[in-house]
């Protein structure tokens, strides 16, 4: 009797995929997004000033990026799902996002503004009497002039995946900071992206540069990213490339003028 030939467990991943791409291909609509296209793309108007901390930042040095990074947009949609009625679903749907490629189109120009604040901080003498005391701190917020477009990568994900991604947009109110605020303007899907969006430094695919950007890193969710560990509620420590990972990418908005108090970017 002949010996059955077991499966080809990576032809079968590649099967997957291919038979994905072909669906998202057509110009059937998609979790009631019409198509054709793999990248999901939600559109946002940013309504206050945008702060988001590099990773290297201190408490007392605030310096923000210039746009959110793909771990933000993801917690913030997870937050969003805890709102939109999708809470037992919230610690499934996050591990659902940890494959999906996340790529941001920032608005036209932006505007950093640095300041100096004054803030109360904890006092490093032990005095119950006076637990705080007054400092200084550095720290810096951008105005936007335009829309986000935030892309998600469908053929990582199933229609489940797909559906809430649309059931739940429309309930993101902000991103970065919490005050951050942002409208949801609507949905739609296309093929490719162009130089507009980020685009990672180690891309292997055909792309063509933007004619204005910068490099900095922007963290994601790492592939054991779960939501008992990235949960502000849990003793857990994330840990760096398990839980959360730092890619280097390129943003499609270069320094164009600075000053004493500010330092503007655009795109073009």
């Amino acid at each position: 009797m002949a010996r059955k030939k077991k499966p080809d467990v990576e032809a079968t991943k590649e099967y997957g995929l291919d038979e994905r791409l072909a669906v998202l291909a057509a110009a059937a609509p998609i979790a009631g997004v019409v198509g054709p296209g793999r990248w999901l793309v939600a559109e946002y108007h940013p309504t206050a000033l945008f702060s988001l901390k590099i990773s290297l930042a201190t408490s007392s040095v605030g310096k923000t990026l210039v746009v959110p990074t793909p771990y933000s947009i993801k917690m913030a949609f997870v937050d969003a799902a805890f709102r939109s009625g999708l809470s037992a679903q919230c610690a499934e749907f996050l591990r659902s996002l940890v494959g999906v490629d996340v790529r941001i189109a920032p608005p036209a120009s932006a505007c950093v503004t640095h300041t100096f604040v004054k803030v109360r901080q904890e006092s490093r003498d032990a005095d119950p009497l006076r637990p705080y005391i007054a400092s200084i701190a550095y720290r810096e917020v951008v105005h936007h002039q335009g829309v986000w477009r935030w892309a998600f990568d469908l053929a990582a994900g199933d229609e489940t995946l797909a559906q809430r991604l649309v059931h739940i947009a429309p309930h993101v109110t902000y991103i970065g900071k919490r005050g951050s605020f942002v409208q949801f303007v609507g949905l739609s899907r296309c093929a490719a992206l162009g130089p507009d969006f980020t685009q990672p430094v180690q891309n292997q695919g055909a792309w063509t540069p933007p004619p204005r950007a910068h490099i900095v890193p922007l963290d994601d969710f790492g592939p054991e990213a779960d939501l008992e560990t990235l949960s502000s509620f849990t003793a857990k420590k994330p840990s760096r490339n398990k839980h959360r990972r730092f890619v280097e990418t390129i943003v499609p908005l270069g320094l164009v003028n600075t000053g004493p108090g500010f330092s503007e970017y655009r795109t073009l």
